[in-house]
């Protein structure tokens, strides 16, 4: 790469060498500098030598301007002592003079009462004031213009007492103070309405979570293993189902991703000996397949974080990858943020997007559902985590190593950053590996491990001189046959260190129905799928809270899928919301209708005397009702006598008192001097003529006569059946 050097050396002027299938991807100068420590790179925009270099160092020029410039809200340096010490002179005559502290009243320099609520408000607000000034003079009591300063000032500074309550001078202190408040209680606003949001995804998603069912698959050279596991009501996990498959290997060849459809199959067949019934899965893709690094950048936003993601910028100059950034998946996380230094962590994995293909094409193939696609190395972690293992050794560090014929690693995880070294076999001292069958360990496979054994010395050695932290144990996951007569082969080589098989079902309960499926003497191959299967689909963000490690997940659609889970959960958090109000709306009616059966039995067991009591007042009743219907009767008789005269009335009460017990009136008529006409119906005509004769024998009645007779109809005379007679009847009445 050619380079130009500029401004003493401090400018680098060069094209950067990014290439993308063998051609540059960018042939533009590009300018690069340190300031304070820092890295800074720009793009001249040009191809052009000679137009780049004024536009470069220009750039530089401005950059270091910008640096020197004091940044808003800083205290310009101070390059005399004595500024100080009249700055803390001043400070502590204004502190005495200004304010006294009288008894329990408080005055200001105008002698004057201050209100009291005022005046503790003022009293915190001066004595941050003072914390302010000891903090910018502790400082710059490091700069190189103070040294002659001693830190007695600072000690006289910090002794200044003042008073509990103490008067207002300046009148305005009130007004600021309640607008400092009122920002305050913005910012707390804001924080509590964040914190109540993370609260909510935070439970939301352990809700979603632990409703969702995830099958683990971990597909290997050797075999398929599946298993599902679950939680207790004492939050243990138990392992429901498992199953595993043994692989013909003379079908899967060199290359496992050429066999498809063979595995699929097999994952199929043990689906279906395990009695798996979920179709949602999380498997993982080998170490070999991924690239995962830890990168440093400045400090940024999400926003701006995603904005760089989107324009490519930020992974072209953080990580250098041999291929096209269209070409993979990548999943990243911030794990670190160091605001004092104004950098940040950046947790970088992807896969070829052809690996991660291939992967999720064989379980499709078995009618399965990716939802998860993580990598080897993190899934063992998980399954570490997740065993008492990992509860009893506390604070001490492990590392994790992988020994096989495919994968060979050593991984240690420092602070939720993990730390991965390959360690380099060649293929044929991979394969004399498995040629030892007992304790005598031949020549060639002894040297073989006591090369592979400095790889692991060496790793162990760098990460304890970086991170100041012993490593103790090795947890060994190997589906060697013969790791029990290697174990010791290592220990031989490496005798500060402890080896041990890993064993991922310690804190696990397992079925008695599955523990003939399980392995006696090496369960550490369990532990691939033991981690993925304790992988839950994330539906709100509920792992962005947690430890990076336990969040990877490279398919290329993933947001789809959390965004159709979500729906799917959200819906059924409906719908259960429905079901649940039905259910307590029934629950109240049968509540009611229950309390409501009881008072009705305890009133149907006084039946017998409630209708005894009815039938004794429904006859008193019938006799009123009987009496008042015959007193309705002489009513209206009166009613159709319009005269006002005694004689009238006498003579009425005559033709009242005439009337048989088988007669019935229905009109009655008077013209209102001598004459009245009586109509009715009586059962039979010598009721009738009864009537009659009796009429004719009062004494107010000269002469009654039958003027019409007939037979009417029952249903218009609303009487017994046996009223078949209608007679109109011609009173004359005597002269008074």
């Amino acid at each position: 790469m050619e380079k130009i050097e500029k401004k003493n050396g401090r400018l680098h002027i060069y094209v950067r060498q990014d290439k993308y299938k063998g051609e540059l991807k960018s042939k533009n100068w590009v300018g690069r500098s340190f300031v304070n420590g820092k890295q800074k790179v720009i793009s001249s925009g040009t191809q052009n030598l000679e137009e780049a270099i004024p536009i470069l160092e220009k750039w530089y020029d401005d950059l270091l301007l910008e640096s020197t410039q004091p940044k808003p809200n800083e205290q310009p340096i101070v390059e005399n002592k004595s500024i100080i010490q009249e700055t803390a002179v001043d400070f502590s005559n204004s502190a005495k003079t200004d304010f006294k502290d009288t008894n329990s009243e408080v005055f200001n320099s105008s002698g004057q009462t201050v209100d009291q609520l005022n005046v503790t408000n003022v009293a915190k607000d001066n004595i941050n004031f003072k914390e302010k000034i000891v903090e910018k003079l502790s400082v710059l009591k490091n700069t190189s213009e103070l040294k002659g300063l001693t830190m007695g000032m600072l000690e006289k500074i910090k002794n200044i007492k003042f008073p509990k309550s103490f008067g207002n001078k300046t009148g305005d202190t009130g007004e600021k103070i309640t607008t400092s408040i009122n920002s305050i209680n913005k910012e707390k606003i804001v924080k509590f309405a964040g914190s109540l949001k993370s609260l909510f995804s935070t439970k939301v998603g352990q809700l979603s979570v632990a409703g969702e069912e995830v099958a683990g698959v971990d597909i290997t050279r050797e075999a398929i293993r599946v298993a599902q596991v679950s939680k207790s009501k004492d939050e243990k996990w138990i392992l429901d189902k498992f199953s595993y498959r043994l692989l013909d290997q003379e079908k899967i060849g060199n290359n496992p991703l050429e066999s498809k459809e063979y595995l699929a199959e097999e994952i199929e067949l043990a689906f279906a000996n395990g009695k798996i019934t979920t179709k949602n899965i999380a498997l993982s893709i080998p170490v070999t397949s991924a690239i995962i690094r830890v990168v440093t950048s400045p400090l940024m936003t999400e926003e701006e974080l995603q904005k760089a993601i989107e324009t490519n910028s930020l992974w072209e100059n953080l990580v250098q990858l041999t291929d096209n950034l269209s070409d993979y998946s990548i999943f990243h996380q911030v794990i670190n943020r160091n605001s004092k230094n104004n950098t940040m962590e950046i947790l970088f994995v992807a896969s070829k997007l052809s690996d991660v293909n291939a992967y999720s094409s064989i379980v499709k193939k078995a009618g399965l559902n990716p939802v998860i696609m993580d990598v080897r190395c993190f899934s063992l972690k998980n399954a570490y985590d997740n065993s008492k293992t990992h509860l009893s050794e506390g604070k001490i560090n492990t590392a994790i190593l992988e020994l096989g014929i495919d994968e060979n690693y050593l991984m240690i995880i420092h602070n939720n950053i993990p730390v991965i070294t390959d360690i380099f076999l060649r293929p044929q001292e991979k394969l004399s590996l498995m040629e030892v069958v007992n304790d005598q360990i031949p020549t060639e496979v002894d040297s073989v491990i006591r090369r592979y054994s400095m790889q692991i010395k060496q790793a162990i050695s760098d990460y304890e001189t970086k991170y100041d932290n012993k490593i103790n144990n090795i947890q060994v996951v190997s589906n060697l046959k013969n790791l029990n007569f290697l174990i010791p082969a290592f220990k031989k080589n490496l005798l500060t260190m402890g080896f041990i098989i890993f064993d991922p079902l310690q804190s696990i309960a397992v079925p008695s129905y599955i523990q003939d499926k399980i392995p006696l003497d090496n369960k550490s191959i369990l532990a691939s799928v033991l981690g993925l299967a304790y992988r839950k689909l994330d539906v709100f963000g509920y792992y962005k809270f947690v430890t990076a490690v336990k969040n990877i997940n490279l398919l290329p659609n993933r947001d789809a899928i959390r965004q159709s889970n979500k729906l799917k959960f959200l819906s059924g958090f409906a719908a259960k919301g429905l079901a649940a109000s039905i259910a307590a709306i029934y629950l109240l009616l049968i509540t009611f209708s229950f309390f409501q059966i009881q008072s009705n039995k305890k009133k149907l067991e006084e039946f017998t005397s409630v209708q005894t009591e009815f039938n004794k007042i429904n006859k008193e009743f019938s006799t009123l009702a009987k009496q008042r219907r015959t007193m309705q009767e002489s009513l209206n008789i009166g009613k159709l006598i319009n005269s006002n005269q005694t004689q009238s009335f006498r003579a009425l009460a005559q033709i009242t008192r005439s009337v048989p017990s088988r007669v019935l009136f229905t009109k009655v008529s008077f013209d209102g001097k001598e004459s009245v006409v009586i109509e009715g119906v009586a059962f039979s005509d010598q009721d009738i003529l009864n009537f009659v004769s009796n009429l004719n024998s009062k004494s107010l009645i000269a002469q009654a006569s039958l003027t019409t007779m007939k037979i009417v109809d029952n249903q218009k005379t609303n009487v017994g059946s046996n009223i078949k007679k209608g007679f109109v009847i011609n009173c004359k009445l005597k002269n008074a």
